[in-house]
């Protein structure tokens, strides 16, 4: 399998990151692990308070810039507040970098979801981000956003597993060629004991987090699963020497409940972050 995917624009974007999402104070050191590890991208956000900690990570690896895949996000108040662009300034600034790879916006805030988009269109034309999206966008949010774009989003990233399988919203990004990429791809761990993962890790002599990885690379998903846990970090990565079969995949897919884990977008305006 190809450790890369090209976007709707052409830009390679490696299949596997690192999510640092709560990784606070432990940032810098999983993002050093993981690039270690062989991992070649990092997705933080505004959120996460902790880009310029992926930034010394960044730095301090010795890896060139240009090999590293970051993405980071503009997040719900800079958006209300109409200060999307000042918001990626500061990014920029806390990376230390003068691009970034894929800029999110991170929810589709319904007052400035359009207007929004239109300051990512800026930031790409200007170079400063070799790609834009979306992230948490149902169908009407990417309908909504498409109205008005004069670039497709090329990236929508949302939480997935195997009990959220996200099936047609896939389908709808799939015929605009919008990419997936999966935000707790292993469902914050409450599909590692599902018994029918583990039968098909005892399988293949793979951990249930490996299997369930393996199912959306194999589904077209980019992942970013998130840990600060060095062996972890490893062992997450180790999901390229192995295939999963048409029954493998099937089992899998049975399991969807539509169960989000996480914060759902039709209910992030009234959450307090």
């Amino acid at each position: 399998m190809d450790q890369y995917k090209i976007l709707n624009n052409g830009v390679k974007m490696p299949v596997l990151g690192l999510g640092v999402y709560k990784s606070g104070e432990d940032t810098k050191q999983a993002v050093l692990d993981a690039l270690a590890a062989g991992y070649r991208h990092i997705d933080t956000a505004t959120l996460y308070k902790n880009e310029a900690l992926v930034g010394e990570a960044i730095r301090e690896s010795g890896i060139p810039r240009e090999e590293i895949f970051i993405t980071t996000k503009l997040w719900n108040d800079d958006m209300r507040s109409g200060k999307q662009m000042e918001a990626f300034e500061q990014s920029l600034k806390l990376l230390g970098t003068d691009y970034v790879d894929l800029y999110l916006i991170h929810w589709p805030v319904s007052s400035a979801l359009e207007s929004s988009w239109k300051v990512l269109e800026q930031i790409y034309k200007e170079g400063r981000a070799r790609a834009i999206g979306v992230s948490n966008c149902h169908m009407e949010h990417l309908m909504r956003v498409m109205a008005v774009a004069t670039v497709v989003p090329a990236v929508n990233q949302v939480e997935c597993h195997p009990y959220l399988s996200q099936k047609s919203l896939r389908t709808f990004c799939n015929n605009v060629s919008i990419t997936m990429e999966a935000w707790s791809p292993l469902g914050r761990g409450n599909v590692l004991s599902d018994p029918v993962i583990g039968q098909i890790a005892k399988k293949h002599g793979k951990t249930p987090a490996q299997v369930v990885l393996r199912w959306e690379l194999q589904e077209n998903w980019i992942v970013i699963p998130k840990s600060v846990h060095k062996e972890r970090i490893v062992e997450n990565s180790q999901i390229f020497d192995f295939e999963l079969d048409k029954e493998d995949m099937a089992k899998i897919d049975s399991l969807n409940q539509d169960r989000h884990f996480g914060t759902s977008p039709d209910d992030f305006e009234n959450k307090q972050w």
